[in-house]
């Protein structure tokens, strides 16, 4: 491969990425894999969650097209995207560390940002976790943050509607 199509593959795959942990988060982590992603939701002073555990799936994909990049895999010709693939997930799950888990729940740094788009991705999860229970809520990404006065705006919707129990009032954030 050129260095051109390695670049795009890299990049292809951490834009991917975010795709993908969107509709895990949305589709699997508020769905049937609530059981790991609750105690993400409730307080506590525990330094892992369960949901730690989804992490483990991440890595397994990294690994998975690390192998199928590698020369050769269980005697067949390697698929050599597949490193570049590994690597854009990879990526991905550092980016996702040091935003999710350090920056918005400040698991590994204190920092709380002022302005700019560091600070509309703490909006944005704040405004996440401003429901309780599994139903409902908003901003399911997690380095693609929606505008905060928009994602208030569906909050009261779903309230409204029935569909979110919020924690607390919405505007107030």
């Amino acid at each position: 491969m050129s260095l051109a199509a390695v670049i795009l593959t890299v990049l292809a795959s951490v834009a991917a990425m975010e795709f993908v942990a969107w509709s895990s988060h949305k589709y699997i982590m508020h769905g049937f894999g609530w059981a790991w992603h609750r105690d993400h939701h409730e307080p506590h002073g525990n330094l892992l969650e369960k949901n730690d555990l989804f992490a483990l799936f991440g890595a397994a994909i990294s690994i998975g097209m690390f192998a199928l990049g590698s020369p050769l895999v269980m005697g067949v010709h390697a698929w050599e995207p597949g490193t570049w693939v590994g690597l854009g997930v990879l990526i991905y799950g550092v980016i996702y560390t040091l935003v999710h888990d350090g920056l918005v729940h400040q698991r590994y740094f204190r920092w709380v940002p002022k302005r700019g788009y560091a600070k509309r991705l703490v909006q944005a999860h704040k405004l996440h976790h401003a429901t309780i229970g599994k139903e409902g809520g908003v901003s399911f990404g997690f380095v693609v943050a929606r505008d905060p006065a928009s994602l208030k705006r569906e909050l009261r919707e779903q309230r409204e509607r029935g569909i979110a129990v919020l924690r607390e009032a919405v505007d107030e954030r």
